[in-house]
């Protein structure tokens, strides 16, 4: 089919309400419309091809294009491609996906409640929790803890749980249950203070936070990313997870690992809660990965102590009365069982805990840059982020738009990179291998040299730096 590429770009202008949309850009320039992808690359419709650094967003961990993926969507809607999993109905792909999550996951994970993406595992999730504590007779356990800058989505109540101001600029949030402490940001924490005494006094805000709010009788639950994805891609000092997690059984909170970034391979383990940071937590979010984004789909696992109260019927006939019209799509499920069997047939997995530590070597080799004050991240997920002054870790102002010409500089070159105000973010699919890293550290290099030079001419940047 042949593509009116100008009208498809007047359409989506005119009619395509995107997410996170700067309108006073996107009214005059619209978007650039990508129309193929394949592997590691993407086509817009002009016919530039852009080796994808963020795989598509956190997601597209196999790369794209994969053809089984599609044929095993395709026989599974040919076959059964919906049927209500309400009233005692299920379908076959559903099942086993869950039993292959139950298998994957920390050992008392084996519960899986399916949802249609991150944002409403994440809401979902809440409101289960809210029901455990009610079915135990603790109906005022309500506070969840989240922190600054941490990302959870957003519908109503994950977007009152994700700490980045922006993000909920002009939109309501949620005051009464959801309560923020301080993010771990290594490179930000206090001058003089080594990183085991920024954990020690990460850990201590935060259990000062919960005797405040309330303790043990009021506070529900800690919510956190393994690694921060959106606020930054923030690796938090060693030993902080499972810390934060001790401080939770001591209150009698339950402690929710939101891996729809870092699960199904982007840190080399299909999660990382307990594989990276030795924390096996009451309940794991997933999505993203969980398909390779070929379709949407989310999970909530569940541990087996929080399934046998919730399970419990609360009254005679009484059900438990959450869900959704497309928890667990036998479509989607189908895709995420193909995707799980290609990264365990192609040890994608392996692929990551090899190439991932040559990504993190060779993107340190960038600090050398002028603008460039931080390489942070593990493995398949980085970021690089700029300043205007290196010692005093100051910014540039936001004027500058620094991450957005570091991004439209890659983007000249053939490689697509997230901008996040003055950060760029690398989450690539996870079959890129070394040479394929090292032409994405030069692209980086020649735009962040180009970007100084513009930053210099437009005054944002002194020439003598």
């Amino acid at each position: 089919m042949s593509l009116d590429i100008n009208r498809l770009w007047e359409q989506d202008k005119a009619h395509f309400v995107h997410p996170f949309t700067d309108f006073s850009v996107f009214l005059q320039e619209g978007c650039d419309i990508i129309t193929e992808s394949n592997g590691e690359y993407v086509y817009d419709g002009k016919g530039n091809k852009y080796l994808d650094g963020i795989a598509g967003l956190w997601c597209v961990n196999i790369g794209h294009g994969r053809r089984e993926m599609g044929q095993a969507m395709a026989e599974q809607a040919e076959k059964m491609a919906y049927y209500s999993p309400f009233n005692n109905l299920s379908n076959v792909p559903a099942t086993l996906l869950a039993a292959k999550l139950a298998e994957l996951a920390p050992a008392n994970l084996n519960h899986v409640f399916y949802s249609c993406g991150g944002s409403v595992a994440n809401d979902t999730t809440v409101r289960i929790v809210h029901f455990y504590f009610n079915q135990l007779g603790q109906p005022d356990k309500k506070i969840i803890i989240s922190r600054n800058n941490g990302y959870h989505g957003t519908t109503y109540v994950s977007a009152s749980l994700t700490g980045i101001p922006a993000n909920n600029w002009g939109f309501d949030t949620v005051q009464s249950f959801v309560q923020h402490v301080k993010e771990a940001n290594c490179y930000r924490r206090p001058e003089g203070m080594t990183e085991a005494e920024y954990c020690d006094y990460l850990v201590e805000d935060f259990e000062n936070s919960i005797k405040e709010l309330g303790g043990e009788e009021k506070v529900a639950a800690f919510i956190a990313e393994p690694i921060m994805g959106a606020g930054g891609v923030l690796v938090a000092p060693e030993g902080y997870h499972r810390r934060m997690y001790d401080v939770c059984k001591k209150y009698g909170m339950l402690y929710i690992s939101d891996e729809v970034v870092t699960a199904f391979g982007r840190l080399g383990h299909f999660f990382a809660s307990e594989d990276v940071f030795g924390v096996q937590p009451d309940i794991i979010n997933c999505a993203k990965g969980l398909t390779s984004g070929y379709i949407p789909l989310g999970a909530t696992l569940l541990s087996d102590e929080i399934y046998e109260v919730i399970s419990k019927p609360q009254c005679e006939g009484g059900l438990f009365t959450t869900g959704f019209t497309y928890s667990g799509h036998p479509v989607a499920c189908a895709a995420a069982l193909k995707n799980i069997e290609i990264m365990e047939r192609e040890d994608i997995c392996g692929n990551v805990r090899e190439v991932g530590p040559y990504m993190e070597q060779q993107l340190l080799t960038l600090k050398d840059l002028p603008i460039v004050g931080d390489v942070r991240g593990s493995h398949f997920m980085m970021c690089i982020e700029s300043v205007a002054d290196k010692e005093t870790k100051a910014l540039l102002a936001p004027q500058a738009n620094v991450g957005k010409r570091i991004a439209e500089e890659c983007q000249k070159r053939g490689l697509i990179v997230r901008p996040i105000a003055h950060l760029n973010v690398l989450s690539p699919p996870l079959i890129w291998n070394r040479d394929t890293v090292d032409r994405v550290v030069g692209i980086l290099r020649q735009s962040i040299l180009a970007t100084v030079e513009s930053l210099i001419e437009d005054g944002f940047y002194p020439a003598h730096n």
